[in-house]
């Protein structure tokens, strides 16, 4: 943010300018360290054509990816972590993040550790990501752990950007199904049907079931049109509520893991995920009953996660996580846990998990390429086949009353 100000200097001369912080009392210390005593301290209004419009502030998981590998940089320069977060928010273009960071780097300054800091934004910093940098202070490895960090937030997001990806081509097809149908139900069919009702001959069922929808939607609709956004809007809104996420995890995601081709998806999905948080943890230093509590609640699905506190809950009695994890075999993959149970035995878990994260992340993205390449021609026989049923449902009887 911006001040604009007007001191006095220890000579009673008076001075005006603008002065950047993260609020009114920052700015106000800012000045009075330059021996500046202000007597009017304001904030200054951006012009309308340099305010940035709202969509456009959005702090996305790139910008948390990038602010991760500076931090890391700096601090292996040894840029004191203050200076780091300051250094970066001039350098950054969004205005919301380039205030957060003013005030996690005043939050610091004030005594806070860097970890108490950053959980002031938990929207931005996971519990996860908070862990793993108390987990870098704890170990004075604070470096490493914003270089792990940003290397987990890159493959996250390709991870979840593949996801996305596969469902535009489908949403893209239906998008254009309802469109086509619309326009031959809505202009197509109508026209055709005063040739029908003009030749006086008896139709069959089936058209006639077609030339009624045809007329109901022809006068209703903009009314249908206006129910469906509407109606798309509020399940838009119901998914990402809290109320609308616990119904999708306490009741939906459990039927969705048992879908055969989806199930299998789904699984290897959730496993890449939970080697992937798991590993990075342990990298980290942090110890693995902690890592585990962690990687449940960041997991995503509510029966993977009374899977992984099970294995919590056995680990801090003393048993092999790879031992908790083979008793849920419709969930967990013989290869899981066989690894898991390979780098227990080892000494070297975090190794062995990385292993199944490559090896499910291939797997997964697989899956995506074969999903895609069944919904193709599937979306088109479809496509081809509503339409064709609902031509075949006007020109027929035309054929007939023409004598064909």
């Amino acid at each position: 943010m911006k001040f604009n100000y007007q001191a006095r200097t220890k000579t009673g001369e008076i001075q005006t300018g603008v002065v950047e912080a993260s609020s009114r009392e920052a700015a106000f210390n800012v000045l009075k360290s330059h021996q500046l005593y202000p007597t009017i301290l304001e904030e200054a209004a951006l012009p309308f054509y340099a305010r940035q419009v709202a969509p456009f502030q959005r702090i996305s998981k790139k910008d948390i990816v990038v602010l991760s590998r500076q931090l890391a940089i700096m601090f292996k320069s040894d840029v004191p972590i203050v200076e780091s977060f300051k250094t970066i928010a001039r350098q950054t273009e969004k205005q919301s993040l380039r205030e957060k960071l003013l005030k996690i780097a005043e939050s610091v300054e004030g005594g806070n550790s860097l970890s108490e800091s950053l959980a002031l934004y938990p929207k931005l910093f996971s519990s996860f990501y908070i862990n793993m940098v108390k987990s870098g202070e704890a170990s004075g490895k604070l470096t490493d752990i914003f270089m792990y960090l940003a290397d987990y937030l890159e493959k996250e997001n390709y991870f979840q950007s593949k996801v996305k990806g596969a469902m535009v081509y489908p949403i893209f097809v239906l998008i254009v199904f309802f469109i086509v149908v619309s326009v031959m139900m809505v202009y197509v069919i109508p026209q055709l049907s005063g040739i029908l009702k003009e030749s006086g001959a008896p139709l069959p069922l089936f058209t006639r079931v077609v030339l009624s929808l045809s007329a109901f939607l022809k006068s209703h609709g903009l009314i249908i049109f206006m129910g469906v956004v509407l109606l798309a809007v509020m399940i838009a809104a119901l998914i990402k509520s809290r109320q609308g996420k616990e119904f999708f995890e306490n009741y939906l995601e459990g039927y969705f893991l048992r879908i055969p081709l989806i199930g299998s998806f789904l699984k290897k999905y959730y496993l890449s995920r939970f080697a992937l948080n798991l590993s990075v943890l342990i990298s980290g230093g942090v110890p693995i009953a902690q890592a585990l509590e962690i990687t449940g609640d960041v997991v995503g699905n509510k029966e993977y996660k009374e899977i992984i506190i099970a294995a919590k809950d056995g680990v801090k009695k003393g048993e092999m996580m790879s031992s908790v994890l083979a008793n849920y075999p419709d969930l967990i993959a013989p290869l899981f846990y066989q690894m898991v149970s390979v780098g227990e035995k080892t000494g070297n878990l975090s190794s062995s998990l990385e292993n199944v994260v490559n090896f499910y992340q291939k797997e997964v993205d697989q899956g995506l390429d074969n999903f895609l390449q069944l919904l193709e021609p599937l979306f088109i026989v479809l496509l081809g086949g509503v339409v064709g049923v609902l031509m075949a449902a006007v020109l027929m009887p035309l054929y007939s009353i023409g004598g064909f």
